[in-house]
């Protein structure tokens, strides 16, 4: 054999060492994963106790015709564990209300904040994901979790700026709308109220014999569905139409200008689902139409942002109506007195009306707002508390 063969034989016998090398750890890390998948998941998980007791009021008396009652509820990721955890959480603020005297069947509307079904991304995740410092590790650890569906939805996203929340989300979207639908199915028929259930970000929902069924691969919307005393979601569901900038990375508008008015005991219902309550268009579709009960599920994100100065619309152009000498110069807060709900829903004929935000400690999301109301169509602000907090208002 000459120095040449021999030089050859061993250069092919360490590439094949390299190979078996190369598949060997490979299969040790898809081992490695395999296994850490299945463990680290958290058993029965109580909710989360609020900073301190929830604050409550109530606006007006009771003429018989009904309420409608802002919840504020206080969450944080661990409330996310699962949806017995979320629905126990809930019904804690419920259970307060029944105790006062609020809950009235068919004439009494719950109205929950936006984002309230959203973090359900996390439900049924290992502990990390809920004890996670950021959203950002939070999220990443859910990724992880399921990273052949995760990969293949990251390489098949439309395109958004923000795929990889695009691809978590639609990747979890089928739970999501099953969880979403049984913990607000459940508390609505257990305490026997309509309930306006926040809102979620699903991709293209529609409801099919009553029930939420989501198109996994399809667009991303925010949507908030409204339930009925027997538990059941009412035709059609809510979608928003002018989500903001951090939403437009991974969601789209609703597809067609709409806003659906839900016949209740107490009233006909609209409801908007955050900015779109800003905009005179939403106003104009319910013009007319005889709405006189609004609900507004909304979120500010950050700790202390209505105290910042107003930066102007988000994710769309001002509306035509805004003095634009307000803008830097009013804070959030006395912006979202000016310009949203507070101020355009009187013109259409709503008399009552709430615009509640959602609070809590949710990863490093922060959070700020107080729940904002129409009583005779009268406006009125709770204050802003870093607890839970309700309001209870009397419909005359």
């Amino acid at each position: 054999m000459t120095c040449t063969k021999v030089v050859s034989l061993l250069s092919s016998c360490s590439g094949m060492l390299s190979v078996r090398t190369f598949l060997g750890l490979l299969l040790a890390l898809c081992l490695a994963w395999f296994l850490w998948t299945l463990t680290g998941y958290p058993d029965a998980m109580p909710p989360s106790a609020d900073p301190h007791a929830t604050v409550v009021e109530s606006i007006g008396s009771n003429t018989g015709k009904g309420n409608m009652l802002a919840v504020q509820p206080w969450l944080t990721a661990r409330d996310y564990a699962n949806a017995d955890t979320l629905e126990r959480k809930l019904a804690t603020y419920l259970q307060l209300a029944q105790d006062k005297g609020w809950l009235h069947g068919g004439k009494t509307v719950v109205v929950w904040p936006e984002y309230t079904g959203t973090w359900l991304v996390a439900a049924n995740e290992k502990q990390a994901a809920l004890e996670a410092p950021g959203i950002v590790s939070a999220l990443t650890t859910v990724a992880l979790t399921h990273l052949p569906a995760y990969a293949f939805r990251l390489l098949t996203a439309p395109a958004v700026a923000a795929k990889d929340r695009w691809a978590l989300f639609t990747l979890k979207s089928r739970s999501m709308a099953a969880d979403y639908e049984t913990v607000f199915g459940n508390l609505s028929r257990r305490f026997g109220v309509y309930m306006v259930a926040g809102s979620t970000v699903l991709p293209s929902p529609t409801l099919v014999k009553g029930h939420l069924v989501v198109q996994p691969g399809q667009p991303l919307v925010a949507m908030s569905a409204v339930f009925a005393p027997d538990g059941r979601i009412q035709a059609p569901l809510v979608l928003k139409s002018f989500p903001i900038a951090d939403e437009l990375d991974f969601a789209i508008p609703a597809r067609s200008a709409q806003a659906p008015l839900f016949v209740t005991d107490a009233g006909k219902l609209a409801v908007l689902i955050c900015a779109d309550a800003w905009y005179p268009a939403s106003y104009d579709l319910l013009r007319g139409a005889g709405a006189t009960l609004m609900a507004v599920p909304s979120f500010s994100a950050g700790n202390g942002a209505w105290s910042v100065p107003w930066a102007g619309y988000n994710g769309a152009p001002n509306a035509a109506d805004v003095d634009t000498r307000d803008i830097g110069t009013l804070t959030e807060a006395q912006a979202w007195h000016k310009y949203a709900m507070q101020a355009r829903a009187p013109a259409i004929g709503v008399h009552t009306a709430a615009n509640v935000f959602l609070r809590g400690q949710l990863w490093d999301l922060g959070s700020d707002g107080g729940t904002l109301t129409l009583q005779r169509g009268q406006p009125h602000a709770a204050p802003v508390v870093a607890t839970s907090a309700m309001t209870n208002l009397w419909i005359h």
